[in-house]
């Protein structure tokens, strides 16, 4: 067998490399574009406000009416939002659970108390290997299950809109991840339905602040330093 010269072999191994990219980077377009689809859109409220000149109850309701203690309720959505680089395509990476427990409690004309914790082991993305990383090296989901947004400061409701009516309100509290608690301020929407009240918004997450690994798997996949944790949580009456 002709033995290759340093010349050929050079060539060769160049080109195997630059095969490799490509295939590398056209398989990622591929996955991202025609498999994966687009991320899915942000966790949100939808208004379902009646139309003007509908009749009903609902918008002469005061908070008397909303007083007492809710729970989380089925639908409710946490989950992660980053922006990452795969294999040189942008793209976003998002995970979500509906594992989620938590109670919140309105006094008067203010939401006093209210808190989610959130099983960490169970959020999914639409990548395994991306939920392996989460669960191992990102996120110790072993060592550290579950993670918990309090509220520490009330929350004054005003009056009371009507069903439907997404209103917007400044929240501040605890943000438990990764075994540290820091001190969050966030904006948040809420809406009331007959039966519900749903609660949505987005925490910005820089993870080198709750000692987070940055989920960066180079050469491949780059992440940016932060993210977003991002909730659409409903309660029900306890």
């Amino acid at each position: 067998m002709a033995r290759l010269r340093p010349r050929r072999l050079i060539g060769w191994l160049v080109g195997a490399a630059a095969a490799v990219v490509v295939l590398s980077v056209g398989g990622a377009f591929v996955y991202i574009h025609f498999i994966s689809g687009p991320a899915p859109a942000p966790l949100s409220l939808h208004s379902s406000a009646p139309s003007a000149g509908t009749s009903g109850t609902a918008a002469a309701s005061t908070t008397a009416a909303l007083a007492g203690s809710w729970r989380v309720a089925a639908g409710s959505i946490v989950g992660y939002r980053v922006n990452e680089v795969l294999a040189g395509q942008n793209n976003v990476a998002v995970g979500r659970t509906d594992h989620i427990s938590g109670s919140l409690t309105i006094t008067g004309d203010s939401v006093t108390a209210a808190s989610f914790t959130v099983q960490m082991a169970t959020v999914r993305s639409d990548e395994s290997e991306r939920d392996v990383q989460f669960n191992g090296r990102i996120m110790d989901t072993s060592a550290y299950p579950t993670g918990t947004l309090t509220l520490t400061k009330p929350i004054s409701l005003g009056s009371v809109p009507a069903v439907g009516v997404i209103r917007d309100y400044e929240a501040a509290g605890t943000l438990t991840l990764h075994g540290q608690t820091r001190a969050v301020r966030f904006a948040l929407q809420a809406e009331r339905t007959a039966s519900v009240i749903e609660v949505s918004g987005s925490i910005p997450i820089v993870f080198a602040d709750w000692g987070i690994g940055n989920p960066s798997f180079p050469p491949f996949v780059t992440t940016q330093n932060h993210g977003e944790l991002e909730f659409l949580v409903k309660f029900s009456r306890a």
